[in-house]
């Protein structure tokens, strides 16, 4: 069962996940930063791949907005890290273990892929203001492109 995505101007879920090193990161201790939070189906896959390196290409110029970057799957601390070492990613990979982050931001859901239904990370993208709220919403995603759009709309609507 899909949930439904929170909406601009509402809270954004809160959440604790360790990142590739095993590191707790918490969304409350982001407050007073912009996030951009993305979640991904699968380390290493193709689309997930070009994604992540559309964040890499374009991390400092959103670094420069301010902004902290957070990839989200279910994937592993050990599959996250060899994911950013073989990409020179430079962003923390959450361990969604359980898929309750996604599930909260709605990003877990019922997917259809060579005519088969199954549940998985719906990849999508939300980028949470200073005060903890859902300021912008992808609930689909193009993943070459998307560090550019992330980064563009940064660029007019935060402030560092």
């Amino acid at each position: 069962m899909t949930q439904t995505m929170p909406v601009s101007g509402t809270a954004a879920p809160d959440f604790a996940a360790p990142d590739a090193d095993g590191n707790t990161v918490r969304l409350q201790d982001l407050r007073g930063k912009w996030v951009v939070l993305f979640f991904y189906p699968k380390d290493d896959t193709p689309g997930c791949t070009r994604e992540a390196c559309s964040f890499r290409d374009h991390y400092a110029a959103i670094q420069a907005t301010g902004a902290v970057v957070l990839g989200v799957s279910g994937g592993t601390e050990t599959s996250h890290a060899k994911f950013a070492r073989k990409h020179e990613l430079p962003f923390p990979l959450l361990v969604d273990a359980d898929h309750a982050i996604a599930r909260a931001y709605g990003a877990w859901g019922t997917k259809r892929m060579y005519g088969r239904e199954y549940e998985g990370i719906i990849r999508s993208t939300f980028i949470i203001d200073p005060e903890g709220n859902i300021a912008k919403t992808w609930p689909k995603v193009k993943p070459d492109e998307h560090g550019a759009e992330v980064f563009d709309w940064l660029n007019s609507n935060a402030s560092s």
